[in-house]
């Protein structure tokens, strides 16, 4: 699933395309692509004709597009989602669900979702925040997150760290590869007890949260197959330096020890059992 850096990558390719465009006509191929519009295919395309986008927001693993009305296009991409950005002359992609054409003629906006997980909606008077998502805590790369405030909750969790890292209501866009990545940069196993964390120890692994997000950015976001992709339908490049996740047997780049593989919440971990002992 996109997490953080890609959907922070996907808004910015969108807020290069698609800002200060007028809507023209929206296509809606597939209802469970708008199935979180509860009002249905044809009032999400009608709420969205004539309207104009007027910036690109993030928070988390969620995308909005204020719109001028001061409503909002919210998405979520699920498992599979693009947002691409194709000339009218594209041919259809195969899982083509929610096309969106523009008064100006110029480059579609298109929404291909291979299993459907993902989605759009419009959010009545949600150009600020829509109320879809005003549950899901600040992501670590939002001005208003407060370091010293997540670290003292993350110390009050009565779970591994891991899984605090996972809670979207405790911090939001961290999933499992950024989860690892973090934990490993921080010499900290998945099954460490949250509480357990000193203030210093909690400090330094959101430090290692914030860089390698930033680093994935960068790079684009993870691909490790076709179904992630910017706008321009480019894969991102960052599994070339992940250290830890999907690194099952090969050394670990600190100390040589094998990185190994657990299950965890019907996924997997991967960690260096030398440089991420286990607690006990």
């Amino acid at each position: 699933m996109p997490e953080l850096p890609e959907v922070e990558t996907v808004r910015q390719g969108l807020d290069k395309w698609i800002v200060g465009r007028t809507i023209s006509t929206v296509e809606v191929n597939h209802p469970r692509s708008v199935r979180r519009h509860v009002a249905g295919a044809k009032d999400f395309a009608a709420l969205l004709r004539g309207r104009t986008i007027t910036a690109t927001r993030r928070r988390g693993k969620y995308l909005w597009l204020p719109l001028d009305s001061g409503d909002a296009i919210v998405g979520h991409l699920g498992m599979s989602g693009q947002l691409l950005v194709q000339p009218t002359s594209a041919p259809r992609e195969k899982h083509l669900h929610i096309r969106f054409d523009f008064t100006d003629k110029g480059p579609q906006l298109r929404f291909v979702d291979q299993r459907t997980f993902g989605g759009l909606a419009v959010s009545l008077g949600g150009a600020e925040l829509p109320s879809e998502i005003a549950h899901i805590a600040l992501d670590p790369l939002e001005e208003s997150f407060v370091d010293k405030d997540f670290v003292t909750a993350l110390r009050r969790k009565r779970t591994g760290v891991k899984r605090a890292l996972l809670d979207q209501t405790l911090i939001s866009g961290v999933g499992n590869i950024y989860a690892d990545e973090a934990l490993w940069r921080a010499r900290l196993h998945g099954a460490v007890a949250a509480d357990s964390l000193s203030a210093r120890a909690g400090s330094r692994l959101l430090a290692e949260v914030k860089a390698v997000m930033t680093e994935a950015i960068k790079a684009g976001g993870t691909s490790f197959d076709a179904l992630y992709v910017n706008v321009n339908g480019e894969s991102g490049y960052f599994d070339r330096t992940l250290n830890a996740y999907g690194r099952e047997g090969e050394p670990c780049p600190r100390c040589g020890a094998a990185i190994k593989r657990a299950s965890f919440m019907n996924r997997s971990s991967f960690f260096c059992p030398r440089c991420q002992r286990p607690p006990a």
